[in-house]
């Protein structure tokens, strides 16, 4: 696999929310931000290797083969990103382009001792979750904080958005994984929330209510 076909390939894992489900040629052109004509070259040319499902108009996704394939994708990029965070201290909203880079090195001997090194971790700097060498991994049962009844915490457990940005006003406002956070109130209005976190009381948009994932602990 080169290593446009490799990012394709994640793509279209991502796109299908990891459950293998048929995704929209327009949809991956937009997420490559790429021509629709070039994705429709490049499904071709995967559906030929055997990575793809694709039929016209309907659109594509992964075979059994092309799955494995993203697994071992999805665990070296996550491997890398606990790797600069927790030997090379970058920090979290640092990781994901390099990781980018990384995720394409071949020697699967060097990312068995990557994740031996590292003693196994479950998750990455971002709360997701890492496929084992076998492509397998525990789904946590979390919800977004805006889906959160008010009175009730839960420990903060991951992003749905890992933008640099987004990751940096969480730093700013002291808000990490880990953090225990119970929703004191909403606003009617625009749908923001007054949260405690940690001791601290503060107020948080929708917006970035929607994009931090608690596991319920009451």
């Amino acid at each position: 696999m080169t290593l446009s076909e490799e990012d394709y390939i994640k793509a279209i894992y991502h796109l299908g929310k990891g459950n293998n489900t048929t995704v929209s040629t327009n949809a991956v052109a937009e997420k490559m931000d790429t021509k629709p004509s070039s994705v429709t070259d490049m499904v071709k040319k995967l559906s030929e290797k055997g990575v793809v499902n694709y039929k016209k108009y309907k659109g594509v996704s992964l075979t059994e083969y092309g799955q494995k394939l993203a697994l071992t994708l999805v665990r070296k990029h996550r491997l890398w990103e606990v790797f600069l965070v927790e030997k090379l201290d970058f920090s979290w909203d640092e990781v994901h382009e390099v990781a980018e880079q990384l995720e394409h090195i071949k020697s699967e001997k060097l990312i068995d001792r990557l994740d031996k090194h590292l003693g196994f971790p479950q998750v990455d700097p971002h709360g997701d979750p890492i496929p084992s060498k076998k492509g397998e991994f525990k789904k946590a049962i979390k919800k977004l904080l805006n889906e959160v009844p008010i009175g009730i915490s839960g420990i903060c457990v991951g992003v749905k958005d890992s933008s640099g940005p987004f990751l940096k006003f969480l730093d700013k406002n002291k808000i990490a994984l880990g953090d225990t956070i119970t929703v004191l109130d909403k606003e009617e209005f625009d749908g923001s929330l007054h949260i405690q976190i940690q001791g601290r009381k503060i107020h948080i948009s929708n917006q970035i209510a929607t994009n931090l994932f608690l596991k319920i602990t009451e």
